[in-house]
């Protein structure tokens, strides 16, 4: 089966034939390529969104991907990304093996075909060239063979006629036998010509254009070939990343099967445990017996007494069961009054006064003050700041609960390892260093690296004292964590007796409505409890001690939490000054005491009182 012999006559089909194959081949190179382009870009749309997914460092969401279906989550982002990876080698092995190789060749491709349609049409120009030198000859030995027989015919006419001169037929004769030559030589030529055309008719038929038809055969048998090939290849080039992508869904499985329910409910446990005990049995209340009634009552600390053993029915339960009150009234029991206090009235203004009082300060922080009066029902008691607004919790991180604090000292102590095993491992290397200077005095100067090993020492030095200030905190907690086999006790009291050194600097500070602390020393120190001595009531404390008197300009209606009502006139003793915030603590009797704003009260400070200021 050739194309020189079955389609010797077809040369403008095959032209046409192996032009649609070409242009085949530009469409599946642009089909390759527009694959590879879809790779690339759903490559680049699952980096994205694994980026997108993963987590953000030194933020909230970090600290939840420790737990096993977070980290799976995880686990099956990075597989994806090395998923993504697959594609983009997709990609590129396509771009390289099949649209490069192929766009290269369709070049070769056109430069062939075109060499051998152009022999085709040479050969072609060549054989028409020779059929018309055919039809010239066969043309002019027509007219020679026409023109000797009407020479002829004229001659045998001049020769019967009797008129004639016998000069006039011999030159009939002459131009007769003249014609006759050239139609033999006419003949002669058409003859030879005839000869020629077929050999060369022959040599095109069966020689050359069969030649080149073959020529153009093979070429298009190589596309063929070529184009099969390639789409081999487009697929081998899947099957090559199979393995790997097989591998990466292996392992989205095996971090699958890796999430443990059990202990992502035990890192919750870690996470939030507190340490407290469970709130103890609510105390029978008996209304038949007497008991003293107090303002204060209503608000979740205890009045003030004066040493008498009275029982604080009010202030008791409420103090055990403040885990279970519901989250909005516990948030509107903790954010009063740490509203802004309110104007003084529109027909006095504070400025025609004399000694008239500041304007108060916006608070900066919302809520804290009460949150400790009502876990502990102790005002002086400010360890349980575990609502403590924006900014640095103290060192010690006693502003948590005794787990949570465990926990955070000994993520401390950890992370001071580490960077005491980081410094130790940069003064041995630098050692080793000087060691080789003193040996070879030519690399390098031994004195150069004395000052940076002595402040490693000095780094080193610092970063073991702060071990052992954070180890000291973590045994005194952990020697403090209460026994499994405890029976329950009311939260406050329990962490009070567990921490009394803790109490004891918690109540240095001092702290206003908003719950900003101060560093004021506290005159008081009798806050130690022992654990084996508590029994769900507090000890008596000493009352805080007048720092002055106030005067009230304003009749003030103490209708929140924490506040007390004043009439104007009415003098008072002051307890604790303005911090900032518009509030100052007064009181009226050792069993009546509050809030007022700072704006309705002419303050009076003792000189000897230790910070005294007088608002003029």
């Amino acid at each position: 089966m050739s194309w020189g012999t079955e389609l010797w006559d077809q040369f403008d089909n095959l032209e046409k034939h192996t032009q649609w194959g070409i242009d085949v081949l530009e469409k599946y190179i642009k089909f390759v390529k527009e694959r590879t382009e879809i790779e690339l870009s759903y490559a680049k749309q699952l980096r994205n969104l694994s980026k997108k997914y993963q987590p953000k460092k030194n933020s909230k969401e970090e600290e939840e991907y420790r737990y096993t279906s977070t980290r799976a989550f995880v686990a099956t982002l990075n597989e994806m990304n090395d998923y993504a990876g697959q594609h983009e080698v997709i990609s590129e092995n396509m771009t390289s093996l099949i649209t490069g190789e192929l766009s290269r060749y369709v070049q070769e491709l056109k430069q062939e075909r075109k060499s051998h349609f152009h022999d085709g049409r040479k050969a072609q120009q060549h054989i028409e060239t020779c059929w018309k030198q055919l039809e010239a000859s066969k043309r002019r030995f027509e007219r020679d063979c026409k023109e000797a027989d009407r020479a002829q015919q004229y001659f045998e006419k001049m020769d019967a006629d009797i008129n004639v001169t016998k000069a006039d037929v011999e030159k009939a004769r002459q131009q007769a036998q003249l014609r006759h030559q050239m139609a033999e030589d006419s003949k002669a030529e058409y003859s030879s010509t005839l000869q020629k055309f077929n050999s060369e008719q022959h040599d095109h038929y069966y020689t050359h254009i069969p030649n080149i038809f073959q020529k153009i055969q093979e070429m298009e048998e190589r596309r063929i070939v070529r184009i099969g090939e390639s789409m081999k290849t487009f697929a081998e080039v899947d099957r090559q990343v199979i393995p790997i992508i097989g591998k990466c869904l292996d392992e989205i499985t095996k971090a699958a099967e890796s999430v443990d329910h059990k202990n992502d409910s035990q890192l919750v446990i870690e996470a939030y445990k507190s340490g407290f005990e469970p709130p103890g049995d609510v105390d029978f209340e008996d209304f038949t017996q007497p008991m003293k009634r107090t303002i204060s009552e209503s608000s979740l600390s205890n009045s003030r007494g004066d040493g008498r053993s009275e029982p604080k029915f009010g202030g008791k339960s409420k103090g055990k069961l403040w885990p279970f009150i519901k989250k909005n009234k516990l948030m509107s029991l903790l954010t009063s009054p740490h509203q802004p206090p309110p104007p003084p009235p529109a027909s006095a203004s504070p400025s025609a006064v004399p000694n008239g009082p500041q304007s108060p300060k916006q608070q900066k922080e919302p809520l804290s003050h009460r949150f400790n009066e009502f876990m502990t029902s102790k005002p002086k008691i400010h360890c349980f700041r575990s609502l403590k607004r924006g900014g640095a919790g103290p060192e010690d991180f006693s502003n948590l609960p005794p787990e949570q604090r465990r926990k955070k000292l000994q993520q401390k102590v950890d992370e001071l390892n580490r960077d005491i095993q980081k410094e130790m491992d940069q003064r041995d290397a630098l050692t080793k260093m000087k060691d080789v200077y003193i040996k070879n005095p030519q690399m390098g100067d031994a004195a150069s690296v004395d000052q940076r090993l002595a402040e490693l020492g000095q780094n080193i030095e610092k970063l073991r004292l702060e071990v052992q200030k954070f180890e000291g905190w973590l045994a005194e907690v952990e020697g403090r964590l209460p026994a499994r086999t405890e029976q329950p006790r009311r939260q406050s009291g329990l962490y009070e007796a567990q921490n009394p050194s803790a109490v004891n600097s918690c109540a240095q500070d001092r702290e206003s409505p908003d719950g900003s602390y101060t560093e004021e020393q506290s005159q008081e120190t009798g806050m130690k409890v022992p654990a084996t001595d508590f029994d769900d009531e507090f000890d008596d404390e000493e009352p805080l001690p007048t720092i002055g008197t106030c005067k009230a300009l304003y009749t003030f209606e103490g209708q929140n939490e924490g506040t007390i009502s004043v009439a104007e006139g009415e003098m008072l003793y002051v307890i604790e000054e303005d911090k900032g915030d518009g509030w100052t603590r007064i009181r009226r009797n050792e069993d009546e005491e509050g809030y007022v704003p700072t704006s309705y009260v002419e303050v009076y400070l003792d000189k000897n009182a230790k910070g005294a200021m007088t608002y003029i």
